[in-house]
C-alpha cells in the first residue's frame, strides 16, 4: 500500500505542451495536483493546437530537453516520471540520456502517436525508436490503437485481440503493461493490465456525453503519480483509472468547438457543488 512519507512526492512529466491546455503538459500538471504531488516538465515540442486540429508542432532541441530534465534533477530531484509526446527518433534519443539523470525511479511511458483531433504526432520513422525505449518503462499505456501499431512495427502481427496484445507488448521490455479502454468499442471503459504472469481487467463506466480529450495524458500522469505516492503498479493503475474516469465525467465540453478537455480537477463540479464519484464515493478516498 501507499506510503508517501512526509516529503511531496516529486513527479517530472517530459512531454509536449498543448496550447489548448486540453492535453500534453498542462493535463499532466492539472492530474499531478489532483493527486497532490508536485508536478514539473520537460517540453519535448510545442504544438500549435485546439480543440479541433493541431495546426502545427515545433520541436524542442534534444540539447534543451535533457538541460530540463539536467536542473530539475540536480536541485529539486525526481520520485517518478511520466513520458508523453515524443515526436520524432532524435527527441527519443535525447530523452533516453535524459533519463540516466533521475536515478532508479519508476518511469510511466505513455505512447502518444495520434492527438485527439486525429492528427499525427509521432514521425513514421520514431516507431522503431519509441519500441527500443520500452525497455526503459516501469509501466506502459497505450490504447489499443497504439498497443496494435507498437506490435505490429515489432513484428507481432497475430496479436489482434486485447489478450494477446498485452502479452505481446509485455514481452517487448516494459515491465507492466496498461491497455486503456477508453476508445475501444465496448458498454464499459476496461483497462487491461498485464504484469508479466497474470492479466487483470480494470473497469469503469463509460461517458458517452464526455470528451476524451487528455484522457490519455491524465491517466498516465495520474498513474505515475500515485507510483511516486508508494502504491504498487496495479493500485496505481487502478487509482488512475479513478482519475481519468472522472476527468472524463467532469469535461468542459463548453471549452471551443470540437472535444473540450477533460477536467482533472473538477472545475464544473465545483462550481456547481460536490457530486459523489462514478460510484457513489471518491475511489481515492
Amino acid at each position: 500500500m501507499a506510503n508517501p512519507g512526509s516529503r511531496t512526492p516529486r513527479v517530472l512529466s517530459i512531454a509536449g505542451s498543448d496550447s489548448g491546455g486540453g492535453a500534453g503538459i498542462q493535463a499532466d500538471l492539472k492530474a499531478f495536483a489532483r493527486c497532490g504531488v508536485h508536478g514539473m516538465t520537460a517540453i519535448t515540442a510545442i504544438t500549435w493546437q485546439n480543440t479541433v486540429t493541431v495546426a502545427g508542432v515545433t520541436p524542442v532541441p534534444p540539447e534543451a530537453i535533457v538541460g530540463q530534465v539536467a536542473a530539475v534533477a540536480d536541485d529539486i530531484g525526481v520520485d517518478a516520471v511520466k513520458i508523453g509526446m515524443l515526436g520524432s527518433a532524435e527527441t527519443i534519443g535525447a530523452v533516453r540520456d535524459a533519463l540516466r539523470l533521475v536515478g532508479d525511479v519508476p518511469v510511466v511511458l505513455d505512447p502518444v502517436m495520434v492527438a485527439e483531433s486525429g492528427a499525427s504526432l509521432l514521425d513514421p520513422d520514431a516507431t522503431r525508436a519509441l519500441l527500443e525505449l520500452l525497455p526503459e518503462a516501469t509501466v506502459i499505456t497505450p490504447n489499443a490503437l497504439e498497443a496494435k501499431a507498437l506490435v505490429r512495427e515489432a513484428g507481432g502481427t497475430d496479436a489482434e485481440t486485447l489478450a494477446e496484445l498485452v502479452v505481446a507488448l509485455g514481452s517487448l521490455g516494459p515491465r507492466h503493461v496498461v491497455i486503456t479502454g477508453g476508445h475501444a468499442d465496448s458498454a464499459d471503459a476496461v483497462d487491461l493490465y498485464w504484469d508479466g504472469a497474470q492479466s487483470v481487467e480494470i473497469p469503469g463506466p463509460r461517458y458517452p456525453g464526455g470528451s476524451a480529450h487528455g484522457s490519455g495524458c491524465t491517466h498516465s500522469s495520474a498513474l505515475a503519480a500515485h507510483l511516486a505516492l508508494g502504491f504498487t503498479p496495479l493500485e496505481a493503475a487502478i487509482a488512475a483509472k479513478g482519475v481519468a474516469s472522472e476527468a472524463v465525467r467532469d469535461a468542459l465540453t463548453d471549452i471551443g468547438s470540437g472535444p473540450g478537455p477533460v477536467d482533472a480537477l473538477g472545475t464544473t463540479a465545483r462550481r456547481q457543488g460536490p457530486s459523489p464519484g462514478p460510484g457513489g464515493h471518491d475511489p481515492l478516498a
